[in-house]
């Protein structure tokens, strides 16, 4: 290793200072200081004899500069040996510690960066279920739910596929997306459109599109962006929707039932004005009404949606007006819902849903009522519900069962308003009923292997009952009351 010049001098400086005797003399200071007299031969020889003590002196000094630099180096090459040994050894709590932080810090370089989920999603889900009334109904019908209207029968309700590209809920500019959802089951008896795929069969099964749409969304300076909708969708009134994992209960209020559209053939756009508010609005063909018109007009459907509390508070408040009796375009129905869901805490939500619908023919019927929804959950694979609602049918003319498969389809397009239709008692109304319904249950998620996603089972309680105690709409118009209990499967993939 090679040392620089200043290293050197330093040593040479340190190893004078170590000589015990410091030589500065010269013959001529020896000859002064000694009087040697004449005896000059005596002088020379102690000045050869000096001279080989200077040689000494070279030689020392040049020793212990030699020594002094060993040292200098194994002090300098012990210093990094003692650096390098280890270090006396740490108490428990120490090196606990240490590998908290190396585990975290490790943990933080390991964990990698969730890749984003694919835009486009194919899934779906089997639905199942029963109903039992406490009472076996004459003819076998649960009056007041139509969607598990069979008394004793197992139904598939829905088989769905759904092929999906929904819009990013945080897009800035342009975006797209599509919907397009198949279901084969007994809901479509009642989900059904005018003139898409409405009479292809009379059984029990029966194969419908609910939903086959385009999106858009159209970035607004100012605003957060529009959203279109163009196309055949599910109408967004009222706290339950027909894809069952949405709801709490298997059955459905009287709202849903009766209150609200089921679905509409059109266009719908939605202005997020900002993070607080959303203004909609839309045109389509009427109720359940898609390529065929029972009246040839359109509707309206508008209103707006707050969301508060961090989105814990929303509130979706929507009118659909417009001619929706068969061969009547002058008579209007006015239905009108303001759905408002709050999250009060982590596990407890409760749901509102307030309906009015009123149709201007025969000086006008009215109807609609309140239900009150409340969940609990205990934990991530049970929860509680309660489901409480008054609905008055004022005109005798929007709640009522029937029989057929295709009967509800056949009134909707207004064939039994033509000659030779044949009548059927087992189609019938409530009168004019203010109806009370009670509903309790329970959801379960049990842990399911892949590749399924998920299952529910909700059993449920379900009392009805007319208020009005001049008519009997249940068990063929002989009972007041009804209490049923009823339990579906829901199997999504």
């Amino acid at each position: 290793m090679r040392l620089d010049p200043q290293y050197w001098k330093l040593v040479r400086d340190r190893a004078r200072n170590l000589l015990p005797i410091r030589l500065r003399c010269s013959d001529r200071h020896i000859r002064a200081r000694l009087n040697l007299g004449g005896n000059w031969n005596f002088a020379k020889l102690m000045t050869k004899h000096l001279k080989n003590l200077k040689s000494f002196r070279r030689v020392a000094i040049t020793s212990v500069i030699a020594v002094a630099a060993y040292a200098s180096f194994s002090g300098s090459a012990f210093g990094q040996q003692a650096a390098l040994s280890p270090s006396p050894a740490a108490s428990p709590a120490t090196v606990k510690a240490s590998e908290g932080k190396e585990g975290k810090e490790a943990k933080k370089v390991v964990e990698q960066p969730k890749p984003p989920e694919p835009r486009f999603k194919l899934y779906g889900w089997i639905e199942a279920g029963i109903t039992v009334p406490f009472k076996h109904p004459i003819d076998n019908h649960v009056f007041g739910q139509l969607w598990n209207d069979r008394s004793y029968e197992p139904l598939l309700n829905q088989l769905s596929v759904v092929g999906e590209r929904a819009l990013d809920p945080n897009a800035t500019g342009f975006d797209w997306g599509f919907k397009a959802w198949f279901m084969y089951g007994s809901d479509a008896r009642y989900s059904k459109a005018n003139g898409f795929l409405d009479l292809v069969t009379n059984q029990r099964v029966q194969p419908d599109f609910p939903e086959l749409y385009g999106s858009l969304h159209i970035p607004i300076p100012g605003t957060l962006g529009l959203d279109l909708k163009a196309g055949k969708y599910q109408d967004p009134m009222s706290a339950e929707t027909l894809d069952p994992r949405g709801n709490v209960f298997y059955s459905h209020s009287y709202i849903y039932n009766f209150g609200v559209p089921e679905n509409d053939l059109g266009g719908l756009a939605t202005l997020h004005v900002n993070k607080y508010l959303d203004l909609y609005a839309g045109i389509n063909r009427g109720i359940s009404q898609a390529f065929s018109d029972n009246n040839s007009s359109v509707a309206f459907e508008g209103g707006f949606g707050l969301n508060l509390l961090d989105g814990n508070l929303t509130t979706l408040a929507l009118t659909h007006d417009g001619p929706e009796n068969p061969f009547d375009n002058h008579d209007w129905r006015y239905l009108n819902d303001i759905t408002t869901t709050w999250k009060v805490t982590k596990n407890f939500t409760s749901i509102t849903d307030l309906n009015l619908i009123v149709d201007t023919i025969n000086s006008g019927k009215w109807g609609g009522g309140v239900a009150q929804y409340f969940t609990y959950s205990l934990n991530d694979w049970l929860q509680l519900g309660v489901r409480g609602e008054i609905f008055r049918d004022s005109g005798n003319f929007y709640v009522a069962q029937f029989r057929a498969n295709n009967d509800f389809m056949h009134f909707l397009r207004g064939d039994n308003l033509q000659p030779g239709f044949p009548f059927d008692p087992s189609n019938l109304t409530g009168g004019e009923t203010t109806y009370l319904e009670l509903t309790g249950g329970v959801t379960v998620k049990p842990p399911m292997p892949k590749p399924v996603a998920g299952l529910l089972i909700r059993p449920e309680i379900r009392y009805d009952q007319a208020l009005t105690h001049r008519f009997k709409p249940f068990d063929q118009n002989t009972e007041r009351n009804e209490v049923t209990f009823a339990v579906d499967f829901v199997l999504e993939f």
